[in-house]
C-alpha cells in the first residue's frame, strides 16, 4: 500500500504515541511473584506500543493516518518505520541517536491474559509535531510518551480546532485544561477508578468494559461476544478500540456509531496473537 502523504485532507487521524517492539512469550499461566515458568511456544518479535497499535487500528478502520513519535537509530526502528509506510501510514518520526527503539516484554497465558513490562527507550524523545492539525482532524494520544509532550500537543490541537481523543493509559494525572479538551477521555475500569481517586473530572468520559462494551457519558454500547476458545491475546484490544473510535469520529460519525465501530475492532483484536494484524517486525 502506498504511503499517505501529510496533506490537509479531511478526516485525518494524527496519532502521537509510542512505538515498541514487543517480545512476546506464551505460557500456560502467568507466573506468581518469585515463580519461574517455561514458555509454551517460541518467543516472537512483534510490532507494538500503544501509539503504533492505535495508528494501525485507525488505518485498518479506513482513516488517513499520520504517526508522530520516535524510534532509535537501530534496525528495529528502521523496520518499524518501513512497516508503518507499508500499511499506508505516514511516519513522522524523530530518530533518537544513542537510544534504542522502545521494547515491551509481553507474557501471554492460555486464556489470553497478559503481563507487560515496557522499556520506553526512544519514546522519551517524542515531540509534539502536530502543528498542521486542522478542524477536520482528530488527534489521538496515549501516555506512553512524556506527559508534557502530550499536553503540548493537546493544547495545540485545541487551538487549531481539532478534536482530541486521549487514552489515559498508563494512567497519570493530567492538567485540568487537558482533561477538558479531551472528547473523549478514554479509560478502562482500572483507569476510571484511578481517575475517580484523583478527584479530576474530565469534560467527556468514555469507559471501556472489555467484553461488556463501553459507555460514553452514559450512552452505552454492548460488547461483541467472543467465545473463550477464540480469545488468543487481549494485548491490543484496548488500542484497537481507540484507533477505530478515532477513525469513526474523523469520518463525522456520532458517539454511538463510533463506539460500535470500536467494540467490533476490539473483539477482532482478541482473536489474533499480537497487538496488530500481521505483527512480525
Amino acid at each position: 500500500m502506498a504511503t499517505q502523504g501529510p496533506g490537509h485532507g479531511p478526516g485525518r487521524v494524527l496519532v502521537l504515541g509510542s512505538l515498541n517492539v514487543d517480545l512476546v512469550t506464551r505460557v500456560e499461566r502467568l507466573p506468581r511473584p518469585g515463580e519461574t515458568v517455561l514458555v509454551s511456544a517460541p518467543t516472537r518479535r512483534l510490532a507494538g506500543g500503544k501509539g503504533g497499535n492505535q495508528a494501525v487500528a485507525a488505518a485498518e478502520a479506513g482513516a488517513r493516518v499520520v504517526m508522530v513519535g520516535a524510534v532509535g537509530d537501530d534496525e528495529p526502528g528502521r523496520a518499524y518505520t518501513v512497516r508503518l509506510s507499508g500499511r499506508g501510514i505516514y511516519p513522522r518520526l524523530a530518530v533518537a541517536h544513542g537510544q534504542s527503539t522502545g521494547i515491551a516484554l509481553v507474557t501471554v497465558d492460555d486464556t489470553g491474559e497478559n503481563a507487560i513490562v515496557v522499556d520506553p527507550g526512544a519514546n522519551s524523545q517524542a515531540r509534539a509535531d502536530v502543528e498542521d492539525l486542522t478542524p477536520a482532524d482528530v488527534l489521538l494520544c496515549q501516555l506512553e510518551v512524556p506527559v508534557e509532550v502530550v499536553c503540548t500537543a493537546v493544547r495545540q490541537a485545541t487551538e487549531r480546532g481539532a478534536r482530541v481523543v486521549l487514552n489515559a493509559a498508563p494512567f497519570a494525572a493530567l492538567p485540568h485544561d487537558v482533561l477538558a479538551a479531551a472528547d473523549p477521555l478514554v479509560v478502562n475500569e482500572h483507569e476510571a477508578a484511578a481517575l475517580a481517586d484523583s478527584g479530576l473530572i474530565p469534560g467527556s468520559l468514555l469507559v471501556t468494559f472489555g467484553a461488556a462494551g463501553a459507555s460514553w457519558d452514559g450512552q452505552r454500547v454492548d460488547g461483541i461476544p467472543v467465545p473463550a476458545e477464540e480469545v488468543l491475546d487481549t494485548t491490543g484490544a484496548g488500542d484497537a478500540f481507540c484507533g477505530a473510535l478515532a477513525a469513526s469520529l474523523a469520518r463525522g460519525d456520532d458517539r454511538v456509531t463510533a463506539m460500535r465501530c470500536a467494540v467490533h475492532a476490539g473483539a477482532a483484536a482478541v482473536r489474533r496473537v499480537g497487538a496488530q494484524p500481521d505483527p512480525e517486525v
